[in-house]
């Protein structure tokens, strides 16, 4: 078990948020922000902050901050909902558009469609005001353990 997977779970555990986010640099970086609702499930949220506008005509959120969020937030998704003993590899990610992201904060939810032993399936979706007119949906697939070479 690596030493970010042993941090990780700790900080799980003790469902330490922010130190979470510190811990990747980039979901740091873009200022991503999770907790649980009351159900368990975990919000994704991506405060609103100039430098993530993208088109300053409309203004508009950058679409690769977008992309960056909803596949950071699936990594985190992922890790949150299993043990491990390494962190899980993205081989694959979609991410559709389906309206600007306006200059305000973005949530996201993941919902895992398939884990099995060595891949796994995570559907994102993101929106800002309503959550039934979404601003991007994604899929992630990962790997979650090392393949042999046999």
């Amino acid at each position: 078990m690596s030493d970010f997977i042993r941090r990780f779970n700790t900080l799980r555990d003790s469902k330490s948020y922010r130190e979470i986010i510190d811990a990747i640099p980039y979901a740091r970086m873009m200022g991503v922000e999770f907790c649980q609702d009351e159900q368990g499930n975990l919000l994704f949220s991506l405060p609103f902050v100039e430098r993530n506008v993208g088109n300053p005509t409309l203004p508009a959120l950058h679409g690769g901050l977008i992309g960056g969020f909803l596949e950071n937030a699936a990594l985190i998704h992922l890790m949150w909902n299993r043990d491990s003993l390494e962190t899980p590899k993205i081989v694959d990610f979609s991410l559709d558009y389906l309206r600007p992201g306006r200059a305000q904060t973005l949530h996201a939810r993941c919902v895992i469609t398939k884990q099995g032993k060595r891949v796994a399936h995570v559907l994102i979706e993101a929106w800002q005001d309503n959550k039934d007119k979404p601003v991007a949906v994604a899929r992630a697939h990962f790997l979650l353990a090392t393949l042999s070479a046999n």
